[in-house]
């Protein structure tokens, strides 16, 4: 790990509005309110503690994410922001990215964010019809959403903004021209998920039941290979298998994450990778917001797991990560990693079957490959 290696810290805000129905990530609904006084107390002292783990570096991107954290005030933002950068230094050209909800209520805080040093958006837009954005359980209107998308544009360089297709009953042709509506609003980046049916989510036990039913295989292929070609045309290609970008305005963040970079998170049920004297280790913490508290008030810090990875599972998890990317790998830096090659001849077998390519040092899925990517990893893990 060379210190000049970008560095990320990610900071998780677990609650929401509402959950929904779709969504496993580590969220959560407080009717009855949030002490942000005390979270932000303990995500200050955990930061602080993360600091000692992976000292002497400098942050190049920060991430808030849920969870809503365009719930939190601009004025605890600000507060964290000051504590990374007094810790660990912050960049001059660093990427600072916060998710938010397109609700009236949230759009509020827009300028407070950019003031309290936030340079880029992330917005939840997910649909742009209002049937279907009822059916995803979300709080705002097609309209509310491209008002606040055009008010995140007003103040920030850089939006983002995130749909899901392959919804119940929708077809090529409305998706085509839901993704159209959607790229002449885009700014300079689009996450496109597909949906997927998440483990004990109110959309899995309606999935089970027979009442909620996405599109079958082919189709939602379909869909896939519809999303490359419009956003291709409209020059946000594929830079990760659901991320659209402008050349240049990649998440800078996220390819930390697949680009098998060290990072530290910090909230409830964040992760972290940290590598120190060649070991990689992988962190993360408890994940219901209350005890996380409670642990972070008692210990100085919320870690639940402290695993260090072995060369194979290191180099398995950069496999994994990095062939999302339409760049690839570097086979010559999973060898490092590992401490060995992959095998020439499967490699060969899958570059005959159209699923990768090689240049050099560098390895990549094709775009067939990204449509079987799981079982293509396995291929090259076995």
């Amino acid at each position: 790990m060379s210190r000049e290696e970008p560095f990320g810290v990610y900071v998780h805000w677990p609650f929401c509005r509402a959950k929904c129905p779709y969504c496993d990530f580590n969220s959560h609904v407080r009717h009855g309110g949030i002490d942000e006084g005390r979270f932000l107390a303990a995500y200050l002292r955990e930061l602080s503690h993360f600091a000692t783990l992976a000292p002497e570096r400098v942050v190049s991107s920060i991430f808030f994410g849920g969870g809503t954290p365009s719930l939190m005030s601009p004025r605890g933002v600000a507060s964290i922001l000051e504590a990374i950068a007094e810790h660990w230094g912050i960049a001059e050209d660093a990427e600072i990215t916060l998710e938010a909800n397109p609700t009236s209520v949230e759009a509020e805080n827009f300028a407070g964010y950019w003031a309290a040093g936030v340079n880029r958006l992330s917005l939840g837009v997910q649909a742009l019809d209002d049937q279907s954005l009822k059916a995803l359980g979300r709080m705002h209107t097609a309209d509310e959403a491209l008002q606040a998308l055009a008010l995140a544009k007003r103040h920030f360089d850089r939006v983002s903004l995130d749909l899901i297709y392959a919804r119940e009953g929708q077809t090529a042709r409305a998706w085509s021209e839901e993704l159209a509506r959607g790229l002449d609003h885009a700014a300079d980046h689009l996450s496109l998920y597909q949906l997927t049916i998440e483990e004990g989510t109110p959309f899995a036990a309606l999935h089970a039941a027979g009442s909620l039913r996405v599109p079958d295989a082919e189709l939602a292929g379909e869909l896939y290979s519809l999303t490359q070609e419009l956003c291709d045309a409209a020059g946000l290609p594929a830079y990760e298998v659901s991320n659209h970008a402008r050349p240049g305005s990649e998440s800078r963040h996220n390819l930390i994450y697949w680009r098998g970079y060290d990072y530290a998170g910090i909230g409830a049920g964040a992760h972290s990778r940290i590598t120190s004297d060649s070991t990689k280790r992988a962190l993360s913490t408890i994940k219901p917001p209350e005890s996380w508290l409670a642990q972070v008030e008692a210990r100085g810090h919320g870690i639940m797991s402290d695993e260090t990875l072995s060369a194979e599972d290191a180099a398995e998890e950069y496999l994994l990560m990095g062939l999302r990317l339409a760049e690839g790998i570097d086979l010559a830096r999973l060898a490092t990693i590992g401490g060995s090659a992959l095998d020439d001849d499967r490699l060969a077998v899958l570059e005959s079957d159209g699923l990768i390519t090689r240049n050099g040092s560098r390895l990549a899925a094709t775009h067939e490959g990204r449509l079987v990517l799981n079982r293509l990893i396995l291929e090259l893990a076995a």
